[in-house]
């Protein structure tokens, strides 16, 4: 994925949209161990969204975040262009992804907006390269 930046933000609307979409995926989370559930809502350019949750596994390491759950369905169904994210968690303050999920993103979306929200609402608006500044890409191979 080219490490471009995408034109335009999207606008107050459909980031809301995406996370109230991110906020319904979070529901569906298969979290009993951490009990920390997480919901994405990921955005093409021409408007598909496709959403994921985090999935926990009783080894750990087999758990996969929502950020990635997202953008594999995507990708699987054929889909790519990618535009914003958005992330909704029950924490003090918007989570921000993973390292792993920032570079799954930057592989596979580029330099996309990375939309944070909390359950009570407060947000963080950040493009992927702010989140990942120095990322390792096809421009170290």
């Amino acid at each position: 994925m080219s490490p471009t930046r995408p034109k335009r933000r999207p606008s107050r609307t459909i980031l809301a949209e995406m996370a109230r979409l991110a906020g319904e995926a979070r529901g569906r989370a298969h979290a009993p161990y951490s009990k920390f559930r997480v919901g994405a809502a990921l955005k093409t350019r021409t408007g598909e969204i496709v959403t994921g949750c985090n999935i926990e596994n009783a080894s750990y390491g087999l758990s996969m975040c929502a950020e990635r759950v997202a953008v594999f369905k995507a990708v699987s169904e054929g889909l790519s262009g990618f535009e914003a994210i958005s992330v909704v968690a029950d924490a003090r303050r918007p989570t921000a992804p993973c390292g792993p999920c920032r570079q799954i993103l930057w592989e596979f979306c580029g330099n996309i907006v990375v939309h944070m929200v909390d359950l009570k609402g407060r947000s963080r608006t950040l493009r992927l390269s702010e989140l990942l500044p120095l990322p390792f890409d096809q421009r170290n191979l």
